[in-house]
């Protein structure tokens, strides 16, 4: 999801020039050039992207009107969903015990101030390379930089953490991030270059150094029940949804709103991370565990991927399916921004339609419509394939329907808050916990080369219909994960272990 820390991408909104448009006489020339440098003033932060041959911008209020009715839909949608499951939910013991609730708030401060750092980033990235004038295929080889060095952290990053202790691990992503940021200031390639790889390590350690503290301080120092770590995991992703809605509206201000242009959010998103390294610093003590070999955990994890068909079916729906959304993150600036869109409004209203469908998940698996999570992934899975034969129209050179283009990408967000908690319960009940470290090292591997892979042939392809073209083949690679869920669905149906049980009030922790 990811996703992602750093492998979230990002963008902001043209110029349609009010300033030029306005009838009347001829005015003086004092006033003209005082507007002509307004207008310049505008463009420095705004900058129009540079457009495709063939073309045409869009210029009218539709995008902007639609993204903005768009997004108060879904957040009353979701606010909907949301006091309702409240007030149906009873309370549960770990919510009444003052000293977890204390835990709780000590480790919510550092994670949610991480997590908002990272969400405020997200938006504006490929809009900031841009920005620096940077061709396609130029960004392309960027973010698949980032990609591989997320791929290389991600495969030590348990060992490097259990070794380096988890909160110094912490306060270490507090400064590898800050200096991630601080590249963006820099318009050299090879600069940028060594803060995609400073990102990949980021993320790398955002999503196993935080974790792993509060596991083992929930268990070992506080001696607290198991059972209640769901709960904290659980309101945790809520908040990870809420945080990059908020994030979203919060780039819009400061990039566009405010006239900061669109590396503001980088140099905002710093005194988050410097207060989260200084509170992790502060309030958090330290821990270390035993250290597996990484030999050993990859080839357990081989051992257990080859041995069970329902753990390669998954491994394989996964990469597939991940690869797509990591390619979907990429390319939905280049879309929509030449035509208008508010990208930190777009953005929030992906994490939006996200959100309600993760609470759409919760309402399925309820006790009252009693879906099973390999349902809600196989029905996640077929409304991608939808969205990629809408997108591989929208986006046909000299037609394209940035409208249509948006409401695609709303349904695989959707989709996403479908498949993720559904990926996460399989993956649990599939994959015995031993090896799930090194099962989903392996996972990994194929699913960012795919998505690399991806990004080198949009980067080698014809500018004016590359796009389209990587759609398609999006499109392709989904139908591949469609038959590969077919597939599981036939060696699992009469697997009761793979069915949600009967509510019992227990909160239940979707990946975040």
């Amino acid at each position: 999801m990811a996703a992602t820390g750093g492998l979230l991408g990002s963008r902001k909104q043209a110029v349609r020039g009010g300033h030029a448009d306005r009838a009347g006489p001829e005015p003086e020339p004092e006033p003209e050039a005082e507007r002509v440098g307004q207008r310049a003033a505008w463009s420095r932060a705004c900058p129009e992207p540079p457009r495709r041959p063939g073309q045409q911008v869009v210029r009218g209020p539709a995008m902007l009107v639609t993204a903005y009715l768009v997004f108060v839909v879904l957040l009353i949608s979701c606010l909907g969903l949301e006091l309702s499951r409240c007030q149906a939910k009873p309370p549960g013991r770990a919510c009444s015990n003052p000293s977890f609730l204390r835990f709780q708030l000590d480790f919510y401060q550092v994670y949610f101030l991480a997590l908002a750092a990272d969400w405020l980033q997200a938006p504006y990235l490929y809009k900031l390379y841009q920005h620096y004038h940077f061709l396609e295929g130029q960004i392309a080889i960027l973010y698949v930089c980032g990609l591989a060095s997320t791929v290389l952290f991600g495969l030590v990053a348990s060992s490097l953490v259990d070794w380096l202790g988890r909160k110094k691990s912490c306060v270490l992503f507090s400064l590898t991030y800050s200096l991630c940021c601080l590249t963006k200031l820099s318009r050299d390639y090879f600069v940028l270059l060594v803060g995609r790889a400073l990102g990949g390590l980021s993320t790398a350690l955002l999503f196993s150094a935080f974790e792993a503290w509060y596991i083992h301080e929930h268990v070992e120092r506080h001696d607290f029940p198991a059972e209640w770590i769901p709960a904290t995991f659980a309101r945790a992703a809520f908040w990870n949804y809420v945080l990059a809605v908020v994030a979203g509206v919060a780039a819009e201000a400061v990039a566009c709103w405010m006239g900061l242009g669109p590396v503001a959010p980088f140099v905002a998103a710093i005194p988050l991370l410097g207060l989260a390294g200084a509170l992790a610093l502060h309030n958090w003590g330290e821990n270390y565990d035993r250290q597996r070999a990484f030999s050993r955990t990859c080839a357990g994890g081989l051992r257990c991927l080859l041995s069970d068909r329902r753990v390669l079916l998954l491994g394989t729906i996964q990469a597939l399916f991940e690869s797509v959304i990591f390619i979907f993150v990429f390319l939905w600036t280049p879309v929509l921004d030449p035509h208008g869109a508010p990208l930190g409004i777009i953005f929030s209203s992906f994490m939006a339609a996200s959100l309600l469908g993760s609470s759409l998940y919760r309402i399925a698996t309820s006790k009252r419509y009693h879906l099973q999570p390999m349902h809600l992934l196989s029905l996640a899975v077929l409304i991608v394939v939808f969205s990629l034969f809408m997108l591989t129209f929208s986006t046909s050179p000299g037609q394209e329907s940035p409208v249509e283009s948006f409401i695609a990408f709303l349904l695989i967000e959707l989709a996403c808050g479908l498949y993720f908690p559904s990926m996460s319960f399989l993956r649990r009940k599939v994959i015995p916990e031993t090896e799930q470290a090194g099962v989903l090292n392996w996972f990994r591997v194929p699913l960012h080369l795919l998505a690399c892979l991806g990004l080198l042939v949009l980067h080698d392809s014809d500018r004016k219909t590359g796009t389209r073209n990587m759609f398609s083949i999006c499109s392709a690679v989904m139908v591949m994960a469609l038959l590969a869920v077919v597939g599981l669905f036939t060696v699992v149906r009469h697997d009761a272990e793979l069915r949600v049980p009967s509510p019992t009030g227990e909160p239940y922790a979707p990946e975040l």
